[in-house]
């Protein structure tokens, strides 16, 4: 074999050159030393590693021009990943595959030829002839090293380009039988070559100039070669380039047409180094110059931008734009959540109208557009539940059944809108958790005593700070379904003042025709509330305003007789207490007669809260007997109860066996339930006056007013002297006069009271009696006749008198009520006094 003369001059590297040129690339290198993947590219910065082509270049002409060097026809081949091997250039690699490292150690026992071809494709771990390009560089192995992993480090400079004609073998590695290709000599006369050799050293000096790195010495070395090719390999060597476009440039031949190629690549890389120095210039005019993180961070931003990469601001508007679409929102109401969210993208992100825009669309993703729960609807158990958690309340308990039956039959119904009315303590909050465990829908309470701000409801609009939506869309975003039950509480005690009236805000919510529609100041679109179950409650109805209190269908829950706390507390509250104060049930011995006695003497109140704060108070003295050592269980009786309790609290009024006459017996109806009022009348001689006493309304007073009349005009019926009201004072008093009367319920009373004074006739001290009357002598209708009968029963009275018009309101009274007094309806006032006389 003969050898060729080549026109390539080998390097002449002394110890020395040989340490800096292994050493400069490992300061940028990334070697993946631990994946086994073979050999890896030390990443090049553009031109500004010409500071290391220096020295070869130096050496390179220090080389007589007569040395040639000898390329076998037959060498071992080195595929390498992403990178492409030039003429001149030195660096070293790294070696791991075994087939790699066999070719390595078979050039080392011979003359150190390897030829160096670029894998097609990356990826390939062990790479066949056909994953390998056919033109790559000769390389000459400089020096080897064994790593401790047993991968090898060599130092490899490139010789000559050469071309594959055939791949001999691949086992142990890649032998190929190869062909050099020669230089071609460009003319130096030649008008474009200078063009292109000026252009080129322009460029590189102009990158240089851009990157900010001094250019003498490098451009002392540029303006030295005139050779096109040999500065054209020097140039591509040291640019970042893609794989393909290297290997173009590897295999074009011609010099001219190759540094033509590699002038294209710098005057982009002169476009991309313009564009970093622009960027730096827009990222570094709108930010202070103390503020160097933020500096930095736009100026990433700003590169990302220009790159086509997305930003962090671009990911979260991404996030955001998933997130509505995940909502379901109406249609309009997701057009308007898109809009916001095109202002957002367009405004700087340290805006403060982002940060408003940003809370808005995530209110607007969090609140359930569609997702609602799905009711129990089997009616059977629903019923279960409610029995289970109350006592009594049959009406509100049908109510709530016939709810869900039609729920059943038509899946499309709107919420009712109820409103529990009732005396404190009967169980109307917790009435309505009761509805929503038996709905299985979720359950939210909602305070309104003392709110006098409308933006509770409504929400404030979003020009203000701090600005949120109203009380009603952030009960549903709580509870994650657009179909809760919404307990608004206390709804009689909402106030107003300057800053709205929130009851006429309410009259959007709670109407089933306009609520479908329900627009938030905040959100400032319309939102369906029809689904949820809206629930009030109050202690009174005169507080509502009349157009709220048309919108709900209104449910009273009457106080509880004695014998209803007495099963509820045998049911409910004896074991509540015990387990809250550490007994055990069987501990605490109580029989019903302890539990009356506690209700007379303790209690005076139309719920239960009382009652269960004194069964609390016995349960906490036994509790203490126990932790002192006591074993129980512990009996509590009649006679004892007064060492737990104390002295009562309230004393029966005692049943008067005779009255006197001017005194009868009148129902009253009081937050926590009925009493009974003694009314008494008193003449006296005198001309006629009228004194009235003990804390009487206006009502009241005109009630007395009346009595007075009717009796002037049917004096001669009851044996009256027609002139009394010229020759006697009267004097009307209702005793307890620390506690306000009012009302038009005692006229019959009132009536009563009056004409035994002016006959001087006593009155039934077992008869109790109510109703309103008119001047004609009609008796009116009056309201809580179950709390009064009640209170009659109590106080052993034998009969009672209400209006007839009243005798509807005996189906709410319990049985076992009603068959321990004697009810008996009247319609006129004339049929009063026949049964009131003591007989």
């Amino acid at each position: 074999m003969k050898k060729k003369k080549s026109p390539i001059k080998p390097l002449k590297l002394n110890k020395k050159d040989l340490v800096e040129a292994e050493t400069k690339p490992e300061k940028n290198s990334s070697s993946d030393a631990g994946n086994d993947q073979g050999l890896n590219k030390p990443p090049v910065s553009p031109l500004s590693v010409l500071h290391d082509a220096a020295d070869l270049l130096e050496d390179a002409g220090s080389i007589p021009d007569d040395a040639q060097v000898a390329i076998p026809t037959t060498i071992p081949v080195l595929a390498v990943r992403d990178i492409v091997v030039f003429n001149y250039m030195i660096l070293p690699l790294f070696v791991g595959r075994e087939k790699s490292v066999n070719a390595v150690e078979a050039a080392m026992t011979g003359d150190r030829y390897v030829m160096i071809l670029t894998q097609q494709d990356e990826s390939v771990d062990n790479p066949e002839h056909d994953d390998l390009y056919r033109t790559g560089t000769v390389c000459m192995i400089m020096r080897m090293l064994k790593m401790p992993d047993g991968r090898l480090k060599v130092l490899v400079q490139g010789v000559s380009r050469a071309k594959v004609k055939r791949f001999i073998g691949s086992e142990p590695f890649h032998i190929a039988e190869i062909e050099t290709i020669s230089e071609t000599e460009a003319t130096k006369t030649d008008p474009t070559q200078e063009a292109l050799i000026r252009s080129s050293r322009e460029q590189s000096e102009k990158i240089l100039s851009l990157r900010g790195i001094s250019s003498t010495d490098i451009m002392s070395v540029l303006n030295n070669v005139d050779e096109p090719g040999r500065l054209a390999d020097l140039i591509a060597s040291n640019l970042r380039m893609k794989v393909d476009v290297a290997q173009s440039i590897l295999e074009c031949e011609n010099p001219i047409e190759r540094l033509t190629l590699v002038n294209t690549q710098l005057t982009q890389e002169v476009e991309v180094a313009s564009m970093q120095n622009k960027i730096q210039s827009i990222a570094k005019e709108g930010m202070d110059k103390a503020q160097k993180d933020f500096y930095l961070r736009e100026q990433l931003k700003a590169i990302k931008k220009e790159l086509g990469e997305s930003t962090d601001d671009a990911e979260e508007a991404e996030e955001i734009r998933a997130a509505i679409k995940k909502a379901k929102m109406p249609k309009e109401v997701h057009k308007e959540a898109e809009k916001q969210l095109r202002r957002l993208e367009a405004m700087h992100p340290e805006a403060s109208e982002a940060t408003v825009i940003r809370t808005y669309l995530d209110w607007m993703v969090e609140i359930p557009w569609k997702k609602q729960s799905r009711d129990r609807l089997d009616i059977i158990e629903a019923k279960k539940i409610l029995d289970e958690d109350h006592y009594d309340l049959e009406k509100v308990k049908e109510r709530i059944l016939e709810y869900l039956s039609v729920r059943k039959l038509n899946a499309s119904m709107k919420g009712p809108i109820l409103c529990f009315v009732g005396p404190p303590g009967v169980g109307k909050t917790s009435l309505g958790r009761s509805v929503a465990r038996s709905l299985q829908r979720k359950f939210h309470r909602m305070s309104l005593g003392g709110m006098r701000d409308e933006a509770e409801i409504r929400g404030h609009r979003r020009t203000y700070i701090g600005s949120m939506p109203g009380r009603i869309i952030q009960g549903i975003k709580q509870c994650g379904t657009r179909n809760p039950v919404i307990m608004l509480d206390e709804i009689d005690k909402l106030g107003s003042d300057f800053r709205g009236d929130p009851s006429s805000a309410l009259l959007e919510v709670l109407d089933p025709e306009q609520n479908n529609s329900f627009t938030d100041h905040y959100l400032n679109v319309p939102y369906d509330l029809s689904k949820a179950m809206f629930i009030c409650t109050a202690n009174v109805l005169d507080s509502i305003p009349r157009p709220l209190l048309d919108r709900m269908e209104v449910i009273r829950i009457p106080g509880y007789t004695e014998f209803d706390k007495v099963n509820i507390a045998k049911r409910y509250i004896l074991g509540r207490q015990c387990t809250e104060n550490g007994l055990k049930e069987k501990e605490m011995i109580m029989s019903d007669e302890v539990i009356a006695k506690i209700i007379k003497e303790y209690t005076r109140e139309a719920g239960l809260r009382n009652l269960e704060r004194e069964i609390g108070s016995v349960c906490r003295k036994l509790a203490r007997k126990k932790a002192e050592g006591e074993k129980g269980p512990f009996e509590v009786t009649t006679d004892n109860l007064h060492k737990y309790l104390g002295i009562p609290k309230y004393i029966e009024d005692e049943k008067e066996n005779d009255l006197p006459a001017g005194v009868a017996l009148g129902l009253a109806w009081t937050p926590v339930g009925g009493t009974v009022l003694h009314v008494e009348v008193s003449t006296m001689p005198g001309k006629g006056k009228q004194l009235l006493t003990g804390q009487l309304g206006d009502v009241m007073k005109e009630s007395a007013q009346a009595a007075v009349s009717f009796a002037r005009l049917h004096a001669e019926e009851y044996g009256i002297s027609p002139k009394f009201h010229e020759e006697q004072d009267l004097h009307i008093h209702v005793p307890d006069g620390a506690t306000p009367k009012d009302g038009p319920s005692a006229g019959v009373t009132l009536v009563t009271a009056l004409v035994s004074a002016l006959t001087n006739t006593p009155v039934d001290p077992e008869l109790a009696m109510t109703g309103e009357i008119s001047l004609r002598g009609l008796v009116l209708p009056v309201g809580g006749i179950k709390e009064k009968i009640l209170a009659a029963v109590s106080l052993g009275m034998k009969r009672v008198l209400i209006p007839s018009q009243n005798q509807k309101d005996l189906e709410d009274i319990p049985k076992e009520l009603c068959e321990q007094i004697k009810i008996i309806p009247i319609k006129r006032i004339d049929e009063v006094w026949p049964l009131a006389k003591a007989k």
